[in-house]
C-alpha cells in the first residue's frame, strides 16, 4: 500500500522560503509521477508542480513559475518542493500525490495522497 507523508510546512513572512518534503513508501518511486497540489481556504484544489517518472519537471500555474522548484531523490523516495519569494496568497494546505508514470494536472487522476502540510504566509 502506497503511503505519502509530507513535512516542512509552517508559518513564514512574505518573501520567505519553505522547503516541503514528501516521503513515499510502498511504491517504486521511479515508476511514478509525483505531484504537489494546494488548496487555499475557500478555494478548489490547485495543481502546483509535478515530477514525472523520468524526472523532467513541469510547473503550473504561472503564479508559481520562477518561485517554486520541484525535485526528486529516487534513492530516498522523496520529492521536494522548494518555495521561494512566498506571498500571502500562497497560504494553503499542500498535498503530495502520486500516480503511475505519466503526469496529469487533475487531482482526481491521482490515486495516492498524503495528508497534507499547512503553509501560512503572513504579510
Amino acid at each position: 500500500q502506497a503511503q505519502l507523508v509530507e513535512s516542512g510546512g509552517g508559518l513564514v513572512q512574505a518573501g520567505g522560503s519553505l522547503n516541503l518534503s514528501c516521503a513515499a513508501s510502498g511504491l517504486t518511486f521511479s515508476n511514478y509521477a509525483m505531484a504537489w497540489f494546494r488548496q487555499a481556504p475557500g478555494k478548489i484544489r490547485e495543481f502546483v508542480a509535478t515530477l514525472p517518472w523520468n524526472a523532467v519537471s513541469t510547473y503550473r500555474p504561472d503564479s508559481v513559475k520562477g518561485r517554486f522548484t520541484i525535485s526528486g531523490d529516487h534513492a530516498k523516495n522523496t520529492v521536494c518542493l522548494q518555495m521561494n519569494a512566498l506571498k500571502p496568497k500562497d497560504t494553503a494546505v499542500c498535498n503530495c500525490a502520486a500516480r503511475d508514470f505519466y503526469v496529469r494536472m487533475n487531482d482526481y487522476e491521482y490515486p495516492y495522497w498524503g495528508k497534507g502540510t499547512q503553509v501560512t504566509v503572513s504579510s
